[in-house]
Order: C-alpha cells, then sequence, then structure tokens
C-alpha cells in the first residue's frame, strides 16, 4: 500500500474508530516524544519554569494596554494619553492627569450626573496607563476571597479587557451553564458542568494532533479532519462537540466577559495564557481592587481542559476538579487580552 493510500484510509475513519487504534500508533520514538512535548519543561531538567517560580508579572503585563470608550447615561466617556474627557449633547470636558485634581473629576462626574463613573476612571486611569498597580497571584478560592472584601473597581477591569469584551449574548451563556453571566463565582464552576454536559475534550483530535507532530512531523494536516464549528449556538446544538484547550479558553473568556463588569458580582476581565512548550493554553482571570491608594490586580488561572478532559476519562475521583491552574504544572509564555 502507498503512502498516499495509507493517509486517504486515516481520512475516512470514524472519529470512534480512530480513538480506539490510535494508541498503538503513538508507539515507540511517537510516543516518547509527545511524552517530552507535554509533560517535561515545568522547571524539570532546566528546559523552563512553571508560574509559581517565573516572573509571571512580566508576562502578563507584556500586552496589556488599558482602553476605555464607554457611553454612561448618553455620556462619552474615554481614556486618552494624558487624561479622562467626557462630552455629550450639552457639555464637554478634558481632565488631565498632570493639571486636574480629583476634585475637579468629581465637579465634573456630578456636573454630567455620571454617579461617580467620571470620578472612578480620572483616579484610576494615570495609574492603568503608566503601569502603577501590582498583580497579586493565587488559586480560584483565595482570589474570590480576597476580592470580595475589597474596593473593586468595574471601570479600570474594563480599561483592561481585550477583544472579547461582551461579544456573546448573555443568554446563550446562561442557557449553556444554568448561570446568570453576572455571577462570576457560580459561573465558573457552571462553565465546568457545561462543558462537560454538552461538549468535551476533543481526544480524537488530540491523537490525531500527536500522530501529525510527532510521527508524521507535520508532512500531513490530520487535525482538520476532527474540525468543526465550537460556537456556544454550534455547541448546545450538536451536545457533544470535541473542544481543544484554546477552543476552551476563548469560550470561557466569552463568557465570563459577557455582561459589564458593572454588572458583574466580581468585576473581572480575562486573558488567554500560551504555554508554548506544552501546546497548551488556559484561562486567566483578573479583577482591580484600590488599596493604600494604590491599584492590585489580583489574579486567578482556571484550566477547563483539565476539568473538562478528568471528567472525560473517568478519572475525576483520583485527579480532582483540575479547574484551579496556579500550580506548578502550568507556564505562561505568552498572555493575550
Amino acid at each position: 500500500m502507498t503512502e498516499d493510500s495509507r493517509l486517504d484510509d486515516l481520512r475516512g475513519v470514524s472519529r470512534r474508530r480512530f480513538l480506539a487504534g490510535a494508541g498503538a500508533t503513538l508507539g515507540g520514538v511517537g510516543a516518547a516524544k509527545a511524552i517530552h512535548n507535554t509533560t517535561l519543561g515545568y522547571g524539570q531538567l532546566g528546559m523552563g519554569t512553571n508560574l509559581h517560580e517565573q516572573d509571571l508579572a512580566s508576562v502578563v503585563t507584556e500586552r496589556l494596554a488599558p482602553s476605555y470608550d464607554e457611553m454612561v447615561d448618553g455620556t462619552r466617556l474615554r481614556l486618552v494619553e494624558d487624561g479622562v474627557t467626557a462630552w455629550n449633547e450639552d457639555a464637554t470636558h478634558r481632565l488631565e492627569f498632570t493639571e486636574d485634581s480629583a476634585d475637579d473629576a468629581r465637579e465634573a462626574d456630578s456636573e454630567l450626573g455620571l454617579g461617580g463613573r467620571l470620578a472612578a476612571l480620572f483616579a484610576d486611569g494615570k495609574a492603568l496607563l503608566a503601569g502603577d498597580y501590582t498583580f497579586e497571584f493565587s488559586q480560584p478560592e483565595a482570589f474570590f476571597e480576597r476580592v470580595a472584601q475589597a474596593d473593586t473597581r468595574p471601570d479600570a477591569v474594563a480599561a483592561i479587557r481585550g477583544r472579547r469584551d461582551r461579544t456573546v449574548d448573555p443568554a446563550i451563556v446562561e442557557r449553556f451553564a444554568d448561570v446568570d453571566p453576572a455571577k462570576i463565582e457560580p459561573l465558573v464552576d457552571g462553565l465546568v458542568t457545561g462543558f462537560r454536559e454538552h461538549a468535551g475534550y476533543d481526544i480524537p483530535r488530540y491523537l490525531a494532533g500527536s500522530i501529525e507532530d510527532n510521527v508524521v512531523f507535520g508532512t500531513v494536516d490530520l487535525r482538520k479532519h476532527f474540525e468543526g464549528e465550537v460556537t456556544f449556538e454550534a455547541i448546545l446544538e450538536s451536545d457533544g462537540t470535541g473542544l481543544f484547550c484554546w477552543e476552551l479558553v476563548h469560550r470561557s473568556m466569552d463568557a465570563l466577559q459577557a455582561v459589564g463588569p458593572w454588572q458583574q458580582t466580581v468585576p473581572v476581565a480575562a486573558c488567554y495564557i500560551s504555554d508554548r512548550r506544552h501546546k497548551h493554553a488556559f484561562t486567566g482571570v483578573t479583577s482591580v481592587i484600590r488599596e493604600d491608594g494604590g491599584l492590585v490586580f489580583p489574579m486567578t488561572f482556571l484550566d477547563y481542559t483539565h476539568s473538562t478532559l478528568y471528567d472525560d476519562l473517568h478519572i475525576t475521583g483520583v485527579t480532582g476538579e483540575g479547574l484551579a491552574a496556579y500550580t506548578d504544572g502550568h507556564r505562561a509564555d505568552e498572555v493575550f487580552w
């Protein structure tokens, strides 16, 4: 049989048959290389490090570019290079960080009837643009405890959200997770249930990728034969969609930012954490609080791949949920907001 005919046979097999047979294909050097790619590099053998050991703040902030442009009760508020602007049909205000004071911002806020939104943006905007803030990293439980007791800054959270801010219908998120998307702590767990109930980790596509990377060394695109629509609507319609780690991250970001931070029980921004060494991705979640006159970003990490895959493999009872990702088994090479 020629190489082309063997590949044609592989393209034609069903997902279930592929899953059953692919383990044997990943033998010998291919399996060894797959293990090397997925398990090493969290500090072992000098090949990398992990979230606990690396300079995590510098990675998290590398692409953090605050931007704010919101309509508040008919007034447009913007964060600009050296201040804040506010205008509507009746008035225009420009407040500069170097020239104006917090009292000036409160006066303009009162005149425009913005309920403190302008004043809060002015107070936090200078620090955001200058990078004058600190990060604190923790597991999800500690993160929520920390934020619950603090002076949260939803306008600052809005300023650090990226492209996935309010891009999906909150109703579809609620249908998927069976949780009001404004209730952030329950939503984090509701997404675990939603991914398990309506989707699953795409083990056949993973095995196809392992063969592609470690056996045929990228000469043929095997993953594409297992790809499909992965929007919330498509997942709910098919009710059994296979998802990869980066698709789980994108959907979790969509859900966590489905409503504005002012409506959330815990105002949060979500980001995409890329681990190039292990070809993995997971979700970062941060909030912004004001403490002792400065801005602090509490941050945690979620791995919906682990929480979904462990359930698919029926090993959750042994491994636990697998959701909390601030561990020495995760690393961050790049962070995208």
